[in-house]
């Protein structure tokens, strides 16, 4: 295998995922090209991207004509069509979660957007998710709502791997490591075995700076635009070392339990003014994974550079929250506004994909 300026990435401890999966790319071998040269170790999904996979082509044709006939709802239509492509990537990922033991090589699929704040719910359909699929590497995608962080405690507690989505603030970074950690107490408890549960925390990084960006320009700080996202993340991992340290989690590890890495979503640059990898090169450390669309994976190929970076400057970063304040920039509600749209985006795109699921089926009738 050549050497590639991801192969350096991984090196440093960083997973390389990538945020995309469609029928085409496991029909023509994209997906396959890109664990082989590119260094992609993981893949995740959610509501938009599957709209785009489906919006693209007829690569589902014979599927949902397969389904034509399908009793339920169109949910259980889009679940048929995504569990197919989730077990077709969990295989072509199997060799390496074996060659990690466990550690990379995990499909995300996500549940629906609208259980968002239901916790009863989306502790079934994880259940749910995790049967229909029927893989080891499997991990169902549960979004970080305050409904949804006793969720992802009761699945952990069931032994199940979960990916948790749509973090934004510390505090709630924090909840999500705490939820972690509890319900993997509760499996023990329960002599379950945790050595096969694994789970992330998937961190959201640009959005971060598009919204904290917005307000410093109004109030006229352009000298602290562009370093919340970074900073943020970094505060969080410094959080991640803590809470995966120390007696606590000692005991849980002698079971066999491996810490809830961080992951860093949402890496794609959105303002124009900055470096175009400033996403992945600004959060290299060990233990952590980078979920990447297929442009930055193209941009940190030509010119990333890799050496860690988040330990550094985390003196500064917690100065930057009090610079925030005094700036007249409320992070909560910065954090708390994020995660809002960020729910409400998901379920548009939800329902956008359900419609053009029903737009086919009328067409293929």
């Amino acid at each position: 295998m050549a050497r590639s300026r991801l192969h350096e990435l991984s090196e440093h401890g960083v997973s390389v995922w990538v945020d995309s999966l469609s029928r085409e790319m496991l029909e023509t071998g994209e997906l396959a090209r890109l664990i082989e040269e590119d260094a992609v170790v993981g893949v995740t999904s959610n509501p938009t991207i599957f709209e785009k996979a489906l919006a693209t082509g007829d690569w589902y044709d014979d599927q949902l004509r397969a389904e034509l006939d399908r009793a339920g709802d169109t949910r259980d239509v889009f679940f048929a069509l995504a569990v197919e492509d989730i077990r077709r990537a969990c295989d072509l990922l199997r060799p390496v979660w074996e060659r990690t033991d466990g550690v990379d090589g995990f499909v995300s699929l996500e549940v629906d957007p609208d259980l968002a704040y239901e916790r009863a719910a989306t502790f079934e359909q994880a259940r749910l998710l995790h049967e229909l699929v029927d893989r080891p590497n499997l991990l169902v995608k549960i979004p970080a709502t305050l409904p949804g962080l006793g969720a992802i405690e009761d699945s952990i507690a069931a032994g199940r791997s979960i990916n948790v989505t749509l973090i934004f603030s510390l505090d709630r970074y924090a909840a999500v490591a705490e939820a972690y950690v509890r319900g993997l107490e509760r499996l023990v408890a329960d002599a379950g075995d945790p050595t096969h549960v694994a789970s992330v925390a998937s961190f959201f990084v640009s959005r971060v700076d598009t919204e904290a960006d917005r307000r410093l320009a109004e109030v006229g700080r352009s000298d602290l635009q562009g370093r919340l996202a970074v900073d943020n993340a970094k505060l969080a991992y410094e959080h991640y070392l803590e809470t995966f340290s120390g007696p606590r989690w000692a005991a849980l590890a002698e079971k066999g339990a491996r810490p809830q890495r961080c992951l860093w979503a949402s890496t794609s640059t959105k303002n124009p003014a900055y470096r175009d990898v400033l996403y992945v090169e600004e959060l290299v450390g060990p233990d952590t994974v980078n979920t990447m669309p297929f442009e930055t994976i193209t941009a940190f190929q030509d010119h990333g550079e890799s050496r860690e970076t988040l330990t550094e400057g985390v003196d500064d970063a917690h100065a930057l929250l009090d610079a925030l304040a005094a700036a007249g920039v409320d992070y909560d509600d910065v954090t708390e506004t994020l995660e809002r749209e960020g729910v409400e985006k998901f379920s548009q795109s939800f329902a956008s994909l359900l419609s053009g699921i029903d737009a086919k089926r009328s067409a293929l009738v």
